[in-house]
């Protein structure tokens, strides 16, 4: 691909206005004030996480697709997809009458898959990554003559996704870093353009998932296949990023930061907890890095696009409840008691003395290694934080009662006197 496919902020603007028609949200640039606080600089977030389809790639696919002929439109397009480019080309599909097909990898979250589906484009589940995805989609255009919509590495499409930063400019037009989760590329590389012809001194950071740091290989010329572990932020893990998206941010991004799955989880949980927003891993890859790296950050105004909210409710529910149990709010207390009339009663009454409240509590005589005469009482309690937990654990000791503190999440025993 020559130089000459690079779009500049022209072409962005004659995106914006492509786009203008299409239904899609104008999305908020919304300061974080509570995280702001937290982390000792200025955020504000552009919530593409609100866009039609929750996500912002509806923007370069609704550009591609505007761009098609009449022949073209006719016999279709394909396109390769973890979910989120899936349901922009579905979208735009559906609106503008063109039949759909859409690859995406075995094991994309059913909500992907789901919504997809309910936008009228048909779903074929083929590989195990989106190279082996992209692999068979573009096979199959060739077979049959459909137009491969590429999900970043793709002029229009970088165009399109550069729209965001046009739009978060002109709403926080004072930013010094700006903050892009980085897949394939596409968004950064738009955001990138927009972002350096309308403020060419801002910072420009990307942010790859720990487990798929393909651009950061690739800039640094490493060509070793990357393997397919499972992430959290599954809408960034890209193993071959494009190859004018590389350019790109070869050219105009100043660092891109890598984050590991607990960085993500967290930052998933503090974007619903103190934030209210729903982001998915991806989505959240942007706060996990000014958390993360809070040094790099500290005393500037800092954008971070947070670009889709598509997570399955039951992993919204894992990272919430694992939120609890690291924050001490919720804990697992192993209790060991006299096999005897009113024990339990006891153990109801310290921690209610205490302050906590039992979610949960199981009573074992038989499989644990304890005396006949004895028993261990199993409870979940939710506190208050650590130090009511400690409290809570104080009130059981004074009541007479061994009590230890399960490890979070292995049913093991922390190591410690606690008995």
């Amino acid at each position: 691909m020559t130089a000459a496919a690079v779009p500049g902020i022209e072409t962005i603007r004659a995106a914006a206005r492509t786009l203008e028609p299409t239904g899609l949200v104008r999305t908020p640039a919304l300061a974080a004030t509570r995280l702001s606080a937290a982390l000792g600089c200025e955020i504000t977030f552009k919530l593409e996480n609100l866009q039609r389809t929750g996500s912002f790639k509806v923007r370069g696919a609704g550009v591609k697709l505007a761009s098609l002929d009449a022949g073209q439109r006719s016999r279709g397009v394909i396109a390769m997809s973890a979910g989120n480019h899936a349901q922009g080309v579905a979208y735009h599909a559906r609106r503008l009458g063109v039949p759909a097909l859409i690859v995406m990898p075995r094991g994309t979250p059913f909500t992907k898959i789901e919504r997809t589906e309910a936008l009228g484009a048909r779903v074929a589940l083929e590989g195990d990554n989106l190279t082996e995805a992209a692999a068979y989609a573009q096979a199959r255009a060739a077979r049959d003559g459909l137009v491969f919509v590429h999900p970043y590495d793709d002029p229009a499409v970088i165009a399109g996704q550069g729209t965001v930063a046009l739009e978060f400019l002109a709403d926080a037009p004072a930013l010094d870093i700006l903050v892009v989760p980085i897949g394939g590329g596409g968004l950064m590389a738009g955001c990138a353009i927009a972002a350096r012809a309308l403020n060419p001194a801002i910072g420009l950071v990307g942010v790859q998932s720990a487990l798929y740091p393909a651009m950061v290989r690739a800039l640094a010329g490493d060509t070793t296949p990357l393997p397919s572990p499972p992430t959290l932020a599954e809408g960034i893990a890209v193993k071959t990023p494009g190859e004018l998206t590389r350019r790109i941010v070869a050219d105009l991004v100043d660092e891109i930061l890598l984050v590991d799955e607990r960085a993500l989880e967290h930052a998933v949980d503090i974007l619903l907890t103190e934030e209210k927003l729903l982001a998915e891993g991806a989505g959240a890859a942007g706060i996990a890095a000014v958390h993360a790296h809070r040094a790099r950050f500290a005393g500037k105004r800092v954008g971070v696009v947070v670009c889709g909210g598509n997570i399955d409710a039951r992993i919204v529910a894992s990272i919430l409840m694992r939120g609890l149990a690291e924050s001490g709010r919720l804990a697992r207390l192993r209790i060991e008691i006299p096999d005897a009339p009113g024990m339990l009663a006891r153990v109801a009454a310290a921690i209610a003395g205490a302050g906590g409240n039992i979610v949960e509590i199981v009573h074992h005589r038989l499989f644990h290694d304890v005396p006949v005469v004895r028993a261990d009482v199993d409870v979940v309690v939710e506190t208050r934080g650590g130090e009511h937990l400690q409290a809570v654990k104080a009130a059981l000791r004074e009541a007479g009662l061994g009590v230890a503190e399960l490890a979070k999440g292995s049913g093991a025993e922390i190591a410690g006197p606690d008995r």
